[in-house]
């Protein structure tokens, strides 16, 4: 029966790990437990005293990150987490408050435009595709607060007047902009396969994401409003009370037939399954790790927010960039940072053997569309 409920939850949802800090005692242990550890030196390349202290480290810049914010007010440039040393960074666009943002906890540095500027500029690029949408040869457009720029990511070898075109209308937005180089993503779901899933009208495999009051969260682009869903044991599950794709990539399953919620996300074997605590967003730099019912438990770092991904399905806003892998049938699964929700797995690019990136849908988003409570321990 424990299995069901840790498959219901959490291998059909997913893991990820990422902030910690100064914990309590006994905390830092239940955290970093041996096969968490050992995921996270596999995939970033750490030692296990580093990821503890990395664990540790993480959890104070989120808790620094509100004060600091509050210090720097509207010279805010956004925040990040830098692994070397070990701190929040927070880019401040005046001098003035350097000491105040140091005073709160994080390290300030110069920023070229506020965190807003940054916003409001994504949000009319991202407002101009209901007249012309972004052209295939664009991958994706997100901010980047460590650079100060609006980044538009092209395919390999796009040139021509779409892309120049789409070019200029970004840097219409009266922000810096920068070009870079990446594959167009593709979400990740998947034909009836073996595993921990639950599926889709028969013949789609997702992934749970997390427990909330009445049933789970997942990404849209698995399933239609109205579709029924099966568990991974075949049972009768539930059906899609709500679902958003394009535009957006998430969805509600309302669940019945004697399922039950758990605030559980399942560690398949290398890492003990986690509780879910609450959903406090990690900031990017951190450290966050995803499992899904296809590649199970995979570890990276958070990249950046607010990006928007040209699927060929069409734009979808507002996802967190990770270098986390995923492969087709972790769809919807879990991106969890130490015990906070982060969100649901969306698409991504590469795979978990040569590695990639993946985007996911933040889970706060998906409450308030909703108006859901995430299930917490």
């Amino acid at each position: 029966m424990r299995r069901r409920v840790a498959l219901v939850l959490g291998g059909v949802a997913t893991l990820a790990l990422g902030l910690t800090t100064t914990v309590p005692a006994g905390a830092a242990e239940a955290q970093a437990s041996p096969g968490l550890l050992t995921a996270m030196q596999q995939d970033l390349g750490l030692t296990a005293e580093q990821t503890k202290a990395r664990l540790s480290e993480e959890e104070k810049a989120t808790d620094v990150l509100p004060a600091a914010k509050r210090a720097a007010g509207e010279a805010f440039g956004g925040a990040w987490f830098d692994a070397e040393r070990g701190e929040l960074v927070v880019g401040v666009t005046d001098p003035a408050v350097e000491a105040e943002v140091e005073k709160a906890g994080a390290e300030p540095v110069p920023a070229r435009v506020t965190a807003t500027a940054l916003a409001e500029a994504k949000k009319s690029l991202d407002g101009s595709l209901s007249e012309q949408p972004a052209p295939d040869s664009v991958s994706s457009w997100r901010t980047d607060s460590r650079t100060g720029a609006l980044v538009v990511a092209v395919q390999p070898g796009a040139q021509g007047a779409e892309v120049e075109a789409f070019v200029d209308r970004a840097r219409e937005t009266g922000v810096p902009v920068e070009i870079e180089t990446a594959p167009r993503p593709k979400t990740t779901a998947a034909g009836v396969v073996g595993g921990d899933p639950y599926y889709i009208n028969g013949n789609v495999r997702c992934s749970i994401g997390f427990s909330v009051q009445g049933g789970f969260v997942s990404a849209g682009h698995c399933g239609a409003t109205g579709s029924p869903t099966t568990g991974w044991d075949g049972s009768a599950l539930g059906t899609f009370a709500g679902s958003s794709f394009p535009g957006d990539d998430y969805a509600f399953v309302d669940i019945e037939n004697g399922w039950w919620t758990e605030p559980v996300v399942l560690g398949w074997g290398t890492t003990s399954d986690r509780i879910v605590r609450g959903s406090s967003v990690a900031v990017p730099g951190s450290s966050i790790c995803r499992s899904g019912s296809t590649t199970q438990w995979h570890c990276g770092e958070v990249q950046g927010l607010n990006e928007t991904v040209n699927y060929e399905q069409g734009a979808v806003h507002e996802l967190t960039r990770t270098s986390v892998c995923a492969e087709p049938g972790d769809s919807g699964g879990s991106f969890i940072s130490g015990d906070q929700a982060q969100g649901v797995t969306s698409g991504g690019s590469g795979d978990c053997t040569s590695g990639g990136t993946t985007w996911f849908q933040p889970v706060n988003e998906i409450l308030d569309a909703y108006g859901l409570t995430l299930v917490t321990g």
